[in-house]
């Protein structure tokens, strides 16, 4: 049983000084490329969220449409701000896609909502 002992013990030994390595011996992580989330918003046609009297005035516009809407504002200006990249990059079907955006299955929009809605984010939040 000695040499079993005596073998555990110089592994351990052995451990031990492997960690024992230099500050200077370690090589130092390459600086990782921070993301500007905000420039790629923007050239998505993301306008930054809406503040003070900006934000009070998009959501009285789309609670025109519907009150509802803006019960979680938060969510409100979320698809407010992607509904605004689709109206920027056009297309046949954005009021439609406005009302399932801002609908959900329990209070479903209609492609006139839609339409209003679109209104809405071209006066307020993502004028052309």
């Amino acid at each position: 049983m000695r040499p079993a002992a005596v073998l555990l013990a110089a592994a351990a030994l052995l451990a031990l000084t492997a960690c024992s390595v230099k500050e200077k011996d370690v090589p130092k992580p390459a600086p990782t490329k921070s993301v500007d989330h905000s420039a790629a918003e923007k050239a998505s046609g993301i306008p930054p969220a809406p503040t003070g009297n900006d934000r009070d005035a998009y959501l009285d516009a789309i609670a025109a449409v519907d009150p509802q809407i803006i019960v979680d504002e938060e969510k409100a200006i979320d698809a407010g701000r992607n509904q605004c990249s689709s109206l920027a990059g056009g297309g046949a079907k954005v009021d439609r896609l406005a009302a399932q955006r801002f609908g959900n299955d329990a209070r479903p929009l209609t492609d006139a909502q839609g339409k209003a809605l679109n209104a809405a984010l071209r006066k307020t939040l993502c004028p052309a």
